[in-house]
């Protein structure tokens, strides 16, 4: 076997295993190991935490939001850290009216996880919500949550992150994806936990929160990934929503995915501890859903200039590159046409293509600026 053959090989069983392997294997885990949850209807008391910056024009729909969900509002407080604000957001929160939202105002920008680290330190509650200002949650979405925590193995209950009309364009892309993704964490958490949350909607119990180390980007990952190295389990809840809007262009979708991937380098240098299967005992599974996708770009262009070496020998290899062509023509058919993104071909190429484009431009920006934007 030449070398061209061993990179065109290597290059696409790994690629089969991370977008089909492991998503088959979690399912069939799901399937015939799964790890029941002992749900019960409970009220906690609860801190619901978020960091804002320059957050004025969405506070009055984010704190009308909280005082709409269905739970006691005795057993409910709301921290809002504003980080560095330069316009009202502070003078917003405090004009609310609700003697349950407290407010800590940072005049120097800090980042979102020292603020995070504040505001936890004041709260009340037993349960921390954690959330960010954009998403709208559904009403019973807390109660949903904390029903999970009624099982004592439960450390953490993420939310599903839900997309609202995604009907054209980019958004169809994005939307597709993300059904994908949050497949694969239901299949996870069934089965035992999954390697992150969404920061849109999650609940831990305040004990097992640990310090953010400053500029963390995911404390979506580092936090449930923490409370699992205690034992505890990291559940996803579907029946919890937090609805957001997609991205209707690529560039709107750009800065914050490279932004996220990138925090996956950082996470690394944060937690090593994450690579030992000793210490952290999710580590095949935060292998094969995290970093393995971080390879992906690159294995595609190794089966992309291996497999057109090889096309005129190799009958497989030639239809591994008429594949990628068909692929690339789709996601170019999407930008010269926005209705075709209707065709679930063109839906699926489109989310495939700018996923590993801004995974592989996420190592590029890592490696250039090691201090990630704080937000």
């Amino acid at each position: 076997m030449t070398a061209l053959q061993i990179v065109f090989w290597l290059s696409t069983v790994l690629l089969l295993y991370v977008f089909a392997g492991y998503p088959l294997w979690v399912m069939a885990m799901a399937r015939w190991r799964p790890r029941p949850i002992r749900r019960e209807a409970m009220t906690p008391s609860v801190t619901v935490v978020f960091a804002v910056h320059d957050g004025a024009a969405q506070l009055p729909a984010r704190l009308a939001n909280l005082a709409s969900l269905d739970y006691p509002p005795e057993l409910l407080e709301i921290v809002v850290a504003c980080d560095g604000c330069t316009d009202d957001s502070a003078a917003r929160c405090r004009q609310w009216g609700d003697s349950r939202v407290r407010v800590l105002e940072f005049p120097q920008r800090r980042g979102k996880a020292a603020c995070l680290n504040d505001a936890v330190a004041i709260a009340r509650g037993d349960i921390l919500l954690m959330i960010d200002v954009r998403q709208r949650l559904a009403p019973d979405a807390l109660r949903q949550l904390v029903a999970n925590l009624a099982d004592p193995s439960i450390g953490v209950a993420g939310g599903a992150l839900c997309f609202e009309d995604p009907a054209t364009g980019f958004a169809c892309s994005v939307d597709a994806y993300w059904r994908y993704e949050t497949l694969i964490r239901r299949c996870e958490s069934l089965s035992d936990s999954t390697v992150g949350v969404s920061g849109a909607l999650y609940a831990i119990r305040r004990a097992l929160f640990q310090p953010l180390p400053d500029g963390t980007v995911l404390d979506d990952v580092l936090v449930p990934m923490r409370a699992a190295r205690t034992g505890a389990r990291v559940i996803f809840e579907p029946r919890a929503q937090a609805w957001d809007c997609p991205s209707d262009q690529p560039a709107q979708e750009q800065r914050r995915k490279i932004r996220t991937l990138s925090g996956n380098y950082q996470l690394l240098q944060l937690a090593p501890w994450l690579l030992s299967p000793r210490q952290n005992r999710l580590w095949f599974r935060f292998v094969s859903h995290k970093l393995l996708r971080l390879l992906a770009p690159w294995l595609l262009l190794a089966q992309a200039c291996s497999s057109a070496a090889l096309a005129r020998d190799h009958l497989l290899c030639a239809v591994a590159f008429a594949g990628l062509l068909l692929a690339a023509t789709l996601v170019l058919l999407a930008r010269l046409w926005p209705g075709a993104g209707r065709w679930l071909p063109v839906r699926v190429s489109v989310g495939f293509f700018y996923l590993n484009l801004y995974a592989g431009w996420a190592l590029v920006t890592f490696l250039r600026q090691r201090r990630l934007h704080l937000w």
